[in-house]
């Protein structure tokens, strides 16, 4: 007898908690291998393939092409065991191993040991009118659906409304037949099983919509009871953005002072920036009046959804701007001897040397010199990490916004192979096809902000790293050279970095050896 095994979106790691269906790689009646791609998804960090851990025959897909799904939500179902029309392949029994590759770049093991809903082929039981509810058998009997964390049955398909999530069909009924399958039960985990279990309000109030763990944390760190929000997400599905309204909507009520209420006057006065419309017309919303014109009173405006690349963008920077107590310092530099340097280098033929590469070299030699920069810090334990390897990043501007590519172990490269990764990196990151893998992870970053024709720049740190050092464009400048007046070549650099972790001592040796090593490349051989 065939199984129908669920197959759902699995965890993107690094904090990723929805995915946007970009293309079907796969059509319902399909047979699929174990670890062959179904479906390409993008992420807010990456345009990602996701492979299936079955083998079977593909028998419903849930969301199209341009959905976007959290985290848990139904993929694909894939009716799997012996069968006319599909090959042989061995059934993934729950003790099995897995399959080794649930997400291009992450390896899974063993499914955890969990509680699972079977789905018996024959209606579920009818509470008669007035009477008691038939017995229920023991977890694990054939046929009947197990109990849940809490003993509350369940659809794991739909948030507290009982609705399936947008872009998600709905699942047949219990009893109902299963496409290019004869005979077949669905097993199924449920979502907030996923999660560590489900928040549960009074007797009967049904699960709390939340599929991410990190908004459970969020909430349950700040004492807020996720039973009194209302989820922006699918369906009701709350998201870490309502849990950051309700803290802020708290904070400010807590803010404001306790105000005597005064009697309200006999008549109201209407603003004379708005007409005075009759309470009786019809379709009057006073709200509407006074919001359409924004807060500036002007006309109109466009609103555009703050999310993908462009919202992991905004969070990231803002928690930055919130957490890190930055300060910047900068100098001007004569690259006049780096840019010959970086000449001969070419000429003597085999890959050419990028100015990025010999930038990116001089950082990691003055990181071995200063390593307070190649830090972090832990808010919880309040302390400061020291990080022994560089993992450098650097910003690259592309069609789908800004991203930070990390060129891994980057203290152990030499100039030549600094120069290759960065090209593959950027490469990548203009095709949309690097992974999560090489987009987190950093310990520093390198932001040639140049490249877009202006000198200096104050940048935000990239958190949770400690500093990012920014290199201006190269122009000829009038500078004094050996005591004489002459056209040289200048940049500015500039240092953003946390003051937790080091002084403006620091900070100002480490960009003074960065100055020196572009003014001065000889500099560098002292460390080679």
């Amino acid at each position: 007898m065939a199984q129908v095994l669920e197959f759902r979106l699995p965890d993107l790691g690094e904090g990723l908690t929805e995915a946007e269906i970009v293309h079907w790689l796969v059509q319902v009646g399909d047979v699929v291998a174990v670890d062959q791609p179904v479906v390409e998804v993008e992420t807010a960090k990456a345009m990602v393939e996701v492979p299936c851990p079955y083998a079977g025959v593909v028998t419903a897909r849930f969301g199209d092409e341009g959905t976007e799904l959290p985290v848990g939500a139904p993929l694909l179902t894939v009716a799997v065991g012996a069968s006319a029309e599909t090959p042989a392949a061995p059934a993934s029994p729950e003790g099995d191993e897995g399959s080794g590759n649930v997400l291009v770049g992450y390896g899974t093991g063993a499914a955890p040991a969990r509680r699972r809903r079977v789905r018996p082929p024959q209606p579920a039981p009818v509470r008669r009118h007035g009477g008691a509810a038939p017995a229920r058998p023991h977890d694990g009997a054939p046929g009947r659906p197990q109990d849940g964390a809490s003993g509350h049955g369940r659809d794991d398909t739909s948030g507290a409304s009982g609705r399936p999530y947008d872009g998600v069909p709905a699942r047949p009924h219990d009893g109902a037949p299963v496409a290019s399958t004869s005979s077949a039960s669905t097993v199924t985990a449920e979502p907030w099983e996923a999660d560590g279990g489900g928040d549960f309000g009074a007797p009967g109030a049904g699960p709390v919509p939340v599929i991410s763990p990190l908004v459970r944390r969020l909430a349950r760190q700040n004492g807020l009871d996720l039973r009194e929000l209302d989820g922006s997400g699918p369906d009701g599905l709350i998201l870490r953005a309502d849990v950051e309204y309700a803290l802020r909507a708290a904070a400010g009520r807590a803010a404001t002072p306790v105000q005597t209420p005064v009697p309200a006057p006999v008549q109201e006065r209407v603003p004379a920036s708005l007409p005075a419309v009759p309470a009786t017309v019809p379709g009057f919303d006073a709200d509407s009046v006074s919001t359409a014109a924004g807060p500036s009173g002007a006309d109109g405006g466009t609103r555009i959804p703050l999310k993908g690349v462009r919202g992991a963008v905004a969070d990231k920077l803002s928690r930055s701007r919130r957490e890190i107590p930055e300060a910047t310092c900068w100098v001007d530099a004569d690259a006049t001897e780096l840019m010959h340097a970086r000449a001969a280098m070419n000429a003597v033929g085999g890959p050419k040397i990028s100015l990025l590469a010999l930038l990116a070299r001089i950082c990691t030699a003055a990181l071995a010199r200063y390593p307070e920069l190649n830090s972090t810090v832990d808010t919880e334990a309040r302390e400061i990490v020291r990080l022994d390897r560089v993992h450098l990043g650097f910003a690259a501007q592309t069609e789908r916004g800004l991203v930070v590519p990390v060129v891994r172990d980057a203290h152990a490269r030499g100039a030549e192979s600094l120069g290759a990764e960065f090209a593959r990196l950027t490469e990548a990151a203009r095709s949309g096809t690097l992974t999560p893998g090489e987009l987190t992870g950093g310990t520093f970053t390198l932001n040639n902000y140049g490249v877009f024709g202006v000198d200096g720049s104050t940048p935000i740190i990239n958190h949770p790293e400690a500093a990012m050092l920014g290199v201006g464009r190269i122009v000829p400048k009038p500078w004094v050279h050996q005591g004489e007046l002459a056209v040289r070549q200048v940049v500015q650099l500039s240092l953003t970095f946390d003051h937790r972790v080091c002084d403006g001592g620091t900070a100002g040796g480490f960009l003074r050896h960065v100055a020196d090593c572009v003014e001065q490349p000889a500099v560098l051989l002292r460390t080679l």
